[in-house]
């Protein structure tokens, strides 16, 4: 009988990502101060609702108390999105605060009480993995919490014509977007018959 071994490999770390880990075992503790600046080619693109345009700036304070870590910052970048009427991209200026705690893994445990409720002071905490912070997805929330719920080109976009599909901000149209609820088309046509 033969027995098949398995390998579990980390995933290959992209040019630049190295750069996005902040190794916990550096620092012995008190207050350090860090600067980075990433290319927007070190972010994904395919994933994400948006598109990193402009270098990203990172300036942050980290704390160091023996187990707990805390990364007080801030993030500055321009990110691109689609409209939501129009569909054609624009960009959002990002400069976003952040104050997060990293407490080690174990940490996260429930100590065999099965559910746990999650606090307030819960909300701003992360967890770090074998002394390793990925400042990358610090920075990546701060883009998600930053952006817009509806996003628009500007207020008082006129979106795409829902008949010809045209761009309303560049060319008017002719089409006349009334809508009929089909419920009622009986109702319309029987009044058409009276008159």
């Amino acid at each position: 009988m033969r027995h098949a071994t398995i390998v579990v490999c980390d995933p290959p770390v992209r040019p630049g990502r190295e750069l996005m880990l902040i190794d916990l075992s550096r620092f012995r503790g008190g207050l350090e101060h860090l600067e980075r600046t990433f290319e927007p080619s070190a972010f994904e693109k395919d994933a994400d609702a948006f598109r990193v345009v402009a270098p990203v700036q990172v300036a942050a304070d980290l704390r160091k108390d023996t187990q707990k870590v805390r990364l007080v910052g801030r993030v500055t970048t321009a990110l691109e999105l689609d409209c939501s009427r129009c569909l054609e991209p624009f960009r959002v200026p990002i400069d976003s605060k952040f104050d997060v705690l990293f407490l080690p893994p174990g940490a996260n445990t429930s100590d065999g009480k099965g559910e746990q409720e999650v606090g307030d002071e819960d909300l701003g905490v992360s967890f770090y993995k074998d002394d390793t912070i990925d400042l990358g997805e610090v920075v990546r929330e701060q883009f998600y919490l930053a952006l817009p719920m509806k996003p628009l080109c500007r207020e008082d976009c006129g979106g795409l014509c829902p008949v010809c599909g045209k761009n309303r901000n560049r060319e008017a149209c002719e089409c006349q977007a009334e809508w009929v609820d089909p419920r009622l088309e009986a109702l319309r046509a029987f009044r058409k018959s009276k008159s």
